[in-house]
C-alpha cells in the first residue's frame, strides 16, 4: 500500500483550448452546446474541473465575455457543482481583454505567470498584466489555477501566495511537454515536486502532459499522490493510430490510472473542499 493510497485525485478536462481543431479530431468541441456535452461526458467520466476556453463561429479562439457567459450557464445547468475554471490565456486575446470574463465569477481561473516560448511565438505574460490579473481575480473571488511551464513560475507563484496577491490556496499546475518549453521529463518532474511539497506544504498541485505526454505526466503525477488533468486541449489521440474519441475518454483513461495507485477520483464537491472553493 503506497503512501497516497485513499486521497482523493482531483480530473481537470481541459475540454477545447485555443489549438486544436475539428479537422485534427472532429471530438473536438467548438460551439457552446458542443462543450457543455462534451463536458457533461467528462465529468460522468470523473472529471471534477472544467477548463475552458471559448471559440468563435469559425472556430478560431475567443475571449467574448458573452460567450463564456453562456458556457457558465450550460454548465452550472447541465453539470451542477462542477468547478468551472476559464483560461486567462495568450491565445485567446491580448491585455486586458484575456480577463474579461473573469466579472463573471468562474470558481477558478488560469493564470500564467511567467513568459516562456511556445511551439512558433513567445507566450507573453509580463509583470504588469500577471499583476492586473491577480488582482481581478482577488477582486471577483476567484482561485486562480497557476500554470508553470517553467521553475520560474513555480517559485513565482509561490511568493505570489505568500505575499498576498493570489486569492485563496494556492494551487500550481506543472505543464510539461509544450515544444520549446519544459519537456515531459521524470528527473524534472520528480524536482518539481520535492521543491514544491518542501517550500509550499499546504498547497495542492497537479500535473498536464501535452500530446503524448499525456498519460505518462498522468500516471506520474496520480503515484506522487497530485491530482492531474486531461482532455482535447492538451492532447486528441489515444495513441499515434488512434484519435481520442471524446475528452471523456481521456479522463476515463485518468480514472483508470487513479484505480491502479488506490487512489479514488475525486468528485466536484470534493475537490472543493480539497482546493478551499465554496459550494
Amino acid at each position: 500500500m503506497s503512501d497516497v493510497a485513499g486521497k482523493p485525485c482531483i480530473l481537470c478536462c481541459a475540454i477545447t483550448g485555443s489549438v486544436p481543431t475539428k479537422a485534427d479530431n472532429p471530438a473536438v468541441p467548438i460551439t457552446v452546446t458542443e462543450q457543455v456535452e462534451s463536458s457533461h461526458a467528462a465529468v460522468e467520466a470523473g472529471a471534477s474541473i472544467i477548463h475552458a476556453h471559448v471559440r468563435n463561429d469559425d472556430g478560431t479562439p475567443s475571449s467574448d465575455p458573452e460567450r463564456f457567459a453562456a458556457l457558465k450557464e450550460g454548465l452550472e445547468k447541465h453539470c451542477p457543482g462542477v468547478i468551472i475554471q476559464f483560461s486567462t490565456g495568450g491565445r485567446s486575446g491580448a491585455g486586458k481583454a484575456r480577463g474579461g470574463m473573469l466579472p463573471l465569477r468562474p470558481d477558478m481561473a488560469s493564470l500564467s505567470v511567467g513568459s516562456n516560448n511556445f511551439p512558433t511565438r513567445v507566450y507573453e505574460n509580463p509583470p504588469d498584466l500577471v499583476a492586473w490579473l491577480s488582482e481581478e481575480m482577488i477582486r471577483h473571488q476567484i482561485t486562480p489555477e497557476v500554470e508553470a511551464f517553467d521553475l520560474s513560475h513555480i517559485l513565482q507563484a509561490i511568493r505570489l501566495s505568500e505575499e498576498g496577491k493570489l486569492y485563496g490556496k494556492l494551487y500550481v499546475q506543472f505543464v510539461m511537454g509544450v515544444k520549446n518549453a519544459m519537456p515531459a521529463d521524470r528527473e524534472v518532474f520528480d524536482f518539481y515536486v520535492k521543491l514544491f511539497r518542501a517550500r509550499a506544504p499546504q498547497a495542492e498541485w497537479c500535473a498536464a502532459g501535452i500530446g503524448a505526454a499525456q498519460i505518462a505526466v498522468n500516471e506520474w503525477a496520480i503515484a506522487a499522490g497530485g491530482h492531474t488533468r486531461a482532455g482535447l486541449e492538451d492532447n486528441i489521440r489515444l495513441d499515434r493510430e488512434t484519435l481520442a474519441p471524446s475528452n471523456a475518454a481521456l479522463i476515463a483513461r485518468a480514472a483508470e490510472l487513479c484505480a491502479k495507485y488506490d487512489r479514488p477520483v475525486a468528485s466536484p464537491q470534493q475537490a472543493r473542499r480539497i482546493l478551499g472553493l465554496a459550494g
